[in-house]
């Protein structure tokens, strides 16, 4: 029997032999311990034990929208629920999806959800990262900015402009025939590009490379800054309640524990969007959104991205086949939790004030409608469809063919719908313009068409009625350029009664042929018109009446109540583009160096076209009326104002005298001075005649009255009687 050998393990070394297939094929997996798929639900109904099984299967259903529920907890205390549950789903991103569209929800009128992830909850509740002594929070001193439309209490109700040249930026007081008087002093370096106006004038926007800033009060402050870097374009809501940005720059989060995190405003939801919607008031992101994949790759970005309702409840924005819409009063939240389905939609837009329907009562509020046109596809025409929110009811369908393009022109009170369509023969060769114009405030919505030959170019509706201008041309080459071929139409409704019916029909009433015009600019008050030329190099500006007081010229039409006067023509070289003030009293046209370097400068006219301001300013940049609100004077006010317009007339030309000429202002206060103490004076010695009881003695007089007889020969004429 062989000896046994002796072994010391000590002298072995372990680390040289390979255990690796030992260790895979014995390894015991440790037990998993992630809790990122389980979420807490907190805002349920306290319910007696009972019914604790159907609010289970309630939320059961509610949950399983996103995913598996596989279980859940619902804790129980003195014979009903806690008002909590935890839920176990069957993935990460169930429990993601979950809290992204369940929390805030409402189950019921009581009962709002809160739903968060139960790492989240760890995180933020445990870990001593909540003290358990109550720290009254730091809040900021307040800083008032002064009353925010402090500009519409002037007292000569002057309108205010901006103008920006080389990097200096002012804005100043406008009054005719006086030099213009600056508001604040011009700031240099003021913005990094533009400055932009909201809607109401409220706030002046300028941009910085971290994003833009809001600007107001009487010495214009700053109000608020929206930190979104490299931010090309701005829009805003119709009542200034939300701002939108859009920065080629994707939004990036800090890491979590990075300092800058502790001041981002974005979400870890937002990074990588590059569209951003803000709260005004708050200056916080309320939504975000990411580029559409075939925006990304276009050069050219179409803006607005974001179009708004009438009174800014409801947004929405365009992507393939579908139209996504929004209620800002849900926290954004999609409008029915679905898209808006329209194949091919090529574009929209919103009703820009509340529609009153045939339908709509007298006491019931205006309606929200929007309208967006798809085109023709091989089973199915070009449509032009108008609908109502929140119903989603196709109110009017506009079915059209051999369809080129179209433009949706609402007029400013929501009434009429042009939809300017670009139609092409059946060869292709040709293009062509219909208008078809819906009158929405009648019943059945009916659609009138007018027909043309040319191309219509711009379209604009007269505020505040149903006018219209054009601008037109053939479509054929045009052999010289010299010599132009666009052609101006002007319309009018004639208005005809069949069967105790009036019907509305379209009437063109005057052309203006052989001009290079190119844009049309309304006063915002109606009637007068501007039609310009604006080319880059040299620029016309013609100035009209459409209803002028004196004889109609002949070639005009009868048939409609307008009456075209062309009141002055100017040539503006450089011209590069047109704006009427808040008013409607006087229209700007400007050169901007940011085109060309041609007589780069300003001018101000009156509405009947006599230039009442020039200026030529090397690097010249842009120039902005500041907008106004909507007049809060009722219907009755205003027809109080136009009866006493005589009397407020003379006060505004002697008030206009008065700054036109110093000597003459000083004499007139000087007499309304005297006046004034004379009238003092007399007051007292009145009440000192009382208090003595003396009385004035009154002198008897006799009253004759003369009667006058005026004798007019109206006509003279002489007969021989034989």
């Amino acid at each position: 029997m062989p000896e046994p050998i002796a072994f010391d393990e000590s002298q072995v070394d372990i680390s040289s032999i390979d255990f690796s297939d030992l260790e895979a094929k014995y390894h015991v997996p440790e037990p998993e311990h992630s809790y990122e798929h389980f979420v807490i639900c907190d805002g349920a109904p306290i319910a007696p034990e009972a019914k604790a099984p159907v609010l289970k299967k309630v939320l059961t259903k509610l949950f399983s929208q996103c995913g598996k529920v596989v279980d859940m907890f619902m804790p129980l205390e003195n014979g009903q629920t806690k008002g909590f549950l935890i839920i176990e789903l069957d993935s990460a991103a169930a429990a993601d999806k979950a809290v992204k569209q369940l929390n805030g929800k409402k189950l019921d009128v009581k009962h709002r959800l809160a739903v968060n992830k139960l790492p989240d909850m760890e995180k933020y509740a445990l870990n001593d990262n909540i003290s358990e002594e109550f720290r009254e929070p730091a809040i900021p001193e307040f800083r008032s900015h002064g009353y925010l439309k402090s500009w519409l209490l002037d007292p000569n109700g002057r309108e205010q402009f901006m103008l920006h040249h080389h990097d200096t930026v002012g804005v100043y007081w406008y009054k005719k025939n006086i030099q213009p008087e600056e508001v604040i002093e011009p700031r240099a370096h003021w913005t990094s590009a533009s400055m932009k106006f909201s809607p109401k004038g409220t706030y002046l926007f300028s941009f910085f490379p971290g994003g833009v800033q809001a600007w107001g009060g009487e010495k214009f402050d700053r109000i608020r800054r929206f930190v979104h870097p490299g931010v090309q374009l701005l829009d805003f809501s119709p009542t200034e309640k939300f701002l939108v940005t859009l920065s080629p720059e994707p939004i990036t989060i800090p890491p979590e524990n990075h300092p800058a995190r502790a001041q981002c405003l974005f979400s870890a939801d937002s990074a990588g969007h590059k569209l951003v919607i803000w709260d005004l008031q708050t200056g916080l992101p309320v939504r975000t959104f990411a580029l559409p994949p075939n925006l990304e790759k276009q050069q050219s970005m179409p803006w607005p991205l974001i179009k708004w309702s009438f009174d800014d409840r409801y947004c929405a924005r365009m992507g393939p086949d579908a139209l996504a819409i929004y209620d800002t009063t849900q926290e954004f939240a999609l409008l029915d939790k679905k898209l808006y389905k329209a194949e091919g939609i090529m574009d929209f837009e919103f009703a820009p004030a509340g529609v009153r329907l045939a339908t709509t009562r007298k006491n019931d509020p205006p309606e929200t409608v929007f309208s967006f046109w798809t085109p023709e596809t091989p089973n199915q025409s070009a449509r032009v469809s108008v609908v109502q929110l929140p119903s989603r009811q196709v109110l009017r369908t506009v079915n059209l063919f051999n369809v080129s393009d179209v433009k949706l022109c609402w007029q400013d009170e929501a009434k009429l719908l042009c939809c300017k369509v670009d139609r092409h023969t059946k060869s292709k060769k040709t293009t062509f313009t219909n208008l078809e114009l819906l009158s929405l405030g009648e019943k059945d919505i009916p659609v009138e068409k007018v027909e043309l030959k040319e191309v219509v170019s711009s379209f604009q509706w007269e505020p505040h009625g149903e006018r219209f201008v054009t601008v037109s041309k053939l479509d054929t080459p045009n052999p010289n350029i010299a010599i132009p071929d666009n052609v101006v139409s002007f319309y009018d409704v004639e208005e005809a009664k069949v069967a105790k019916q009036v019907i509305k029909k379209w009437l063109c009433y005057k052309t203006v042929t052989k001009t290079h015009a190119n844009q049309i600019r309304w006063s915002p008050k109606g009637r007068f018109v501007v039609v310009a030329t604006i080319t880059g190099a040299n620029g016309e500006l013609d100035f009209y009446d459409t209803d002028y007081d004196g004889e109609k010229e002949k070639e005009q039409s009868d048939k409609v109540k307008s009456n075209l006067k062309l009141l002055n023509h100017h040539e503006y070289k450089g011209l590069t583009d047109l704006a009427w003030d808040p008013s409607g009293r006087y229209v700007a046209g400007w050169s901007s160096a940011w085109r060309h370097k041609i007589e780069n400068g300003y001018r101000i006219y009156d509405l009947v076209g006599i230039l009442r301001k020039e200026e030529l300013i090397d690097g010249f940049r842009e120039f902005e009326w500041r907008p106004r609100p909507p007049s809060m004077l009722s219907s009755n006010d205003k027809k109080k104002v136009r009866k006493s317009l005589k009397e407020y007339a003379a006060q505004f030309e002697e008030a206009d005298a008065m700054e036109a000429d110093a000597e003459l202002r000083e004499l007139i206060l000087k007499r309304k001075r005297l006046l004034q103490e004379w009238y003092t004076w007399r007051k007292e010695v009145i009440a000192k005649l009382k208090e003595l009881h003396l009385t004035e003695e009154q002198a008897e007089t006799r009253e004759e009255v003369i009667e006058e007889v005026k004798e007019e020969i109206l006509e003279e004429k002489e007969e021989v009687i034989e």
